[in-house]
Parts: C-alpha cells; sequence; structure tokens
C-alpha cells in the first residue's frame, strides 16, 4: 500500500471538517477579553499568556471536532449481545466503506479503527462480497476474519452460464440433498404468469416456464428454502444483474425484454466468452432475423435450438426437421428460450456490434477462432 498523502484542512473535501475549522476560528476572532484586560505595565506579558490560551484551546477544538468527522471515532452505541445485524458487502467495497457499513449497523464502533485492523491483520485483498449476518458483541477481529474467509454459503448451489432449466432442477436437487426434487422444482418455475405480478420483465413471458430468467450464480440453499423461494431467489438476481441494461436497441427492431432473452439465449449457445465476438454473433443473428430475402430469409438458422429440443448434438436430419425448435424450418426465433444467458450476452443483445449491423450474415469458429463473413460463398470458402 503506497504512503498516505498528508492533507490539509484546506485540502480536505470533507464539508463538516471545514465547517469545524471555521467555527474555531471566528470563536477566536470574536472572543471577548476586555474584562480580564491587566493595567498597561503588565498588559503585554498577560495579554500573551491569554492569547497563546485562546490559540492552543481553539485549534485544540477545531483539530478535535476534525479527528472525530474523518476519523468516524465519534462514540457509537453498539448492538446489544442476543440481536443481530445483516450487512451486504458489494463487489469491491474496500475495509473503509465496509466499516461505514458496520458503524452504521452498530457492530464496530469506528469505520477507521475497523480498516486499521484488516490492515494490521494483512487481509487486505482478502475483504470477500456477499450476506453477512453478526451478532452483537462480535469481536473486531472475529468480524475482520468472517468477512475475510467469505460468507457462510450452506449448500452451494452453482448455476453455470448457458444451464438450461432441467440442468438447474437437477442442480437444486443435488444441492439440497434431495429435499427439494428436480420435479417440485421445475412445476415451480414452469409458470411465469405466477411471478409476472412481482417481475415486470416477465411481462411477456405469458405462461410460458421461466427458461432464459434463472440467472445464473452461485446460492446458497438454506436449510429452510423452498422451491418457490429459490426461483424468487434466482428471478431476483435477475432483476439486480440487469437493472442498467438499456433494451431500446432490441425493442427497436420490434423484440420484447422475453424475445431478447431468448436471443440472448442462443447467442450464449452459438459463442465464445469473449464480449467483442459475442456483440458480433448478436450481430449477425439479427441480420438474419431482419432479412425477407437472401441470404437467410429471416431464418436463424441455429443448431443450438434444435440441440435444446432433442438433448443432444443434432443431426443434419434433425435441425431441418419441421419441429418447433428448428431455426432452419421456422423464421424467427424460436418458442423460448433454451438456456440461462450470461450478463454479457444479455448485454451483447442490447449493443450488437454497430460495424457488422447489416454486414455479416454467417460466422465459423474452429476452436477459440471465429470467421464473419457476407455471403454464404465466403461462408464456404472459410472451410477450404
Amino acid at each position: 500500500m503506497p504512503p498516505r498523502k498528508q492533507v490539509t484542512y484546506s485540502q480536505r473535501p470533507n464539508h463538516a471538517a471545514r465547517s469545524a475549522h471555521a467555527r474555531g476560528e471566528r470563536e477566536f476572532r470574536t472572543y471577548d477579553t476586555s474584562y480580564i484586560r491587566p493595567k498597561q505595565s503588565k498588559g503585554p506579558k498577560i495579554f500573551a499568556a491569554v492569547l497563546a490560551v485562546v490559540v492552543i484551546g481553539g485549534l485544540a477544538w477545531g483539530g478535535l471536532t476534525l479527528f472525530n468527522s474523518c476519523s468516524g471515532s465519534a462514540p457509537v452505541e453498539l448492538l446489544a449481545e442476543g440481536q443481530e445485524a445483516t450487512v451486504v458487502v458489494e463487489q469491491g467495497s474496500g475495509a473503509k466503506a465496509i466499516g461505514e457499513l458496520l458503524v452504521e449497523e452498530k457492530l464496530v464502533g469506528s469505520a477507521s479503527d475497523f480498516a486499521k485492523r484488516v490492515s494490521e491483520m494483512g487481509v487486505e485483498s482478502q475483504l470477500k462480497p456477499g450476506t453477512y449476518t453478526f451478532a452483537g458483541g462480535t469481536s473486531l477481529d472475529d468480524i475482520v476474519r468472517q468477512i475475510a474467509a467469505g460468507p457462510d454459503m450452506g449448500n452451494a448451489l452453482t448455476i453455470p452460464e448457458g444451464y438450461k432449466l432441467s440442468d438447474i432442477a437437477a442442480a437444486v436437487a443435488t444441492a439440497s440433498e434431495g429435499r427439494i426434487t428436480a420435479e417440485a422444482f421445475t412445476a415451480a418455475a414452469s409458470d411465469a404468469s405466477v411471478y409476472a405480478a412481482s417481475y415486470s420483465f416477465l411481462a411477456d413471458a405469458g405462461t410460458n416456464s421461466l427458461e432464459g430468467f434463472l440467472f445464473p450464480k452461485t446460492y446458497a440453499v438454506a436449510d429452510d428454502a423452498t422451491a418457490d423461494s429459490l426461483v424468487r431467489m434466482m428471478l431476483d438476481q435477475f432483476q439486480k444483474e440487469t437493472a442498467s441494461l438499456d433494451w431500446s436497441y432490441p425493442q427497436s427492431q420490434g423484440l420484447s425484454i422475453y424475445d431478447a432473452v431468448n436471443l440472448a439465449s442462443i447467442v450464449e449457445k452459438e459463442s465464445s466468452g469473449d464480449e467483442q465476438i459475442r456483440a458480433k454473433v448478436a450481430a449477425v443473428f439479427y441480420n438474419r432475423l431482419e432479412t425477407t430475402g437472401e441470404p437467410s430469409y429471416g431464418f436463424l438458422q441455429s443448431d443450438a435450438t434444435t440441440a435444446y429440443e432433442v438433448g443432444h448434438d443434432p443431426t443434419p436430419e434433425e435441425v431441418h426437421a419441421e419441429t418447433p425448435y428448428s431455426t432452419y424450418t421456422n423464421k424467427g426465433l424460436p418458442p423460448t428460450p433454451i438456456c440461462s444467458p450470461s450478463l454479457d450476452c444479455l448485454k451483447a443483445v442490447c449493443a450488437p456490434d454497430q460495424e457488422s449491423l447489416g454486414k455479416y450474415f454467417f460466422f465459423y469458429f474452429e476452436g477459440d477462432s471465429y470467421y464473419f463473413t457476407e455471403t454464404y460463398e465466403d461462408h464456404m470458402n472459410t472451410f477450404s
């Protein structure tokens, strides 16, 4: 950690600190010493002494006020034993910010004391985001150790990006040690209209399942968790993760949020983890959706949609079969999303690569390399 830069009163950005210093100066300037003024013969010495007392007292008072306002060391009534407080540590929060949260919940008396102890214990880089519950009376060292260790996840449920509903249901059954069956979770997630009143992004999902909206993340499965509470936990996460997304581009193309998630789920299965690649793949699919003639005639032509339907890598016959999820025989999007897309894929659909829009209609990938082409002839030449 680099040495802390010395900050003077005039440089201090804290409004309360500047105000305290100004008050000290004003009180010194208006201090009435007339009633203690001695005879002229002794005046210089006594006045000098009084002046020194006033100066020292005024500066000490202003400095103490500044110290308290900047260090957060004002007395705090701590949480009583037997009571509990919950603190949510966001990703990227440093010791000072976490200390301020702990002060607000009356778990520690000083944010600076917390930050200092974190430094002394050498765990500045180990503080982990998550939700923590502390009992009143928990020692400062124990609080630091717990935040450095990470939140108690109980039985962790990890939903990777690209999982479909059946995969998630199986993972729930495993994480809950069979207490919540795959069948129970699937039933709870089978009708989006049940949750539409609580989550506006489901407005156009109708009675379809929640496929695509069960956000990929690691969750803690509490002992009293139910299929419904886990579904809501995943929908809450979707709402939080997508709160800052701008859906205006897909909406300008006639897509609802449900449609955009549907498209993002295809981008998830057809692209790598590179953000630029995802944005270019999203642009290709927009191009295919928008054209009514050559070269795509409005067909997405994604093998991944048929793979979702048949449960394995499809054969050429299967992708061209007359089935609901064949995007070779049906124009436009498939009936539902085909997996839970990552936030990167949702971003790609909201902001596709502008240079690729209206230009590329085909892509081919080999390993981590992607090749984008404008015509079918060029596309076929990439194989030769």
